[in-house]
């Protein structure tokens, strides 16, 4: 058992170095959340939306979105970002590349998934609330911020929160455009040291974990909300 006591004595050492990593990947899934959420609610009203212009472009969107693999939306923003700030400012982009690459192209991308489940959730209001906003005197943008968006949400969390932790598996494919997040920094220490198997097996063990208990507490949220 050499190898495994070689390896628990590495950790030690590499531990602030690992928890470094695991920062900058909850930071790429949070905003990524937030901000897929905010723009996938946006193009949930456009799909529901009367106006046909809205609609089709919502509509492409999503179908643009998850169609393409994820992989690709992230090379594609990790060479495009530095391209256009500096075309639109004129100067080089001086903070981590790697980084605002990873928070644009995930919170682009999962909002067209993001943006289904919200569709879904305001669909399952009854309609006879709407009328009734309407008969109350409330503008359309009323009855969707005070009545039908806080009733879908509450259904939609559970499904929400299931999109997060598939996101937090996702993000371990920054490891491509060379983002030190928790699992390049596993693999990066891992190799450096000789305990490559070791790392790669730890971090799998890791987000493992996190996910099932992930998992688990969104069941359980369901249950408790009756939906």
């Amino acid at each position: 058992m050499e190898w495994l006591s070689a390896f628990l004595n590495d950790l030690q050492l590499s531990g602030p170095a690992l928890w470094h990593g695991f920062s900058i990947t909850l930071k790429v899934v949070c905003i990524a959340t937030v901000g897929g959420i905010l723009i996938g609610t946006i193009l949930a009203l456009m799909r529901l939306s009367s106006i046909k212009v809205f609609n089709f472009i919502a509509q492409g969107y999503v179908n643009l979105f998850r169609s393409i693999p994820l992989l690709l939306v992230l090379m594609w923003f990790y060479f495009a970002v530095p391209f256009f700030y500096t075309a639109v400012t004129g100067n080089y982009l001086t903070i981590d590349t790697a980084l605002v690459s990873s928070i644009v192209a995930f919170m682009l991308f999962e909002a067209a998934y993001f943006s289904e489940i919200v569709r879904a959730g305001i669909q399952s209001i009854s309609r006879g609330q709407s009328a009734a906003a309407s008969a109350l005197g409330m503008s359309y943008g009323q009855s969707m911020r005070l009545i039908i968006l806080p009733q879908a949400f509450r259904k939609m969390t559970p499904l929400l929160l299931q999109q997060t932790i598939i996101l937090f598996q996702d993000s371990t494919m920054v490891y491509a455009i060379g983002l030190l997040d928790f699992f390049r920094t596993n693999y990066v220490r891992g190799d450096l040291m000789s305990l490559l198997t070791q790392y790669i097996l730890f971090a799998g063990l890791v987000y493992f974990t996190i996910s099932l208990l992930a998992t688990y507490a969104v069941k359980k949220l369901q249950r408790r909300l009756h939906v």
